[in-house]
């Protein structure tokens, strides 16, 4: 699954923000500048945004 994070209808990838969820990696980011996740730290990482712990 691949979200596209933007602000309007207007936004082709690459230019924002990709959530990509592929079996039990996840990674997000933007062209070069990506981070990569286990599904466990992502959730991890939604529960302190739900939190807003961060």
């Amino acid at each position: 699954m691949r979200i596209v994070l933007c602000t309007d209808d207007t936004c082709v990838p690459p230019k924002c923000p990709v959530v990509d969820v592929e079996g039990d990696m996840v990674t997000i980011g933007e062209k070069d500048n990506v981070c990569t996740l286990t599904l466990e730290q992502f959730e991890i990482l939604k529960e302190k945004i739900k939190n807003n712990e961060i």
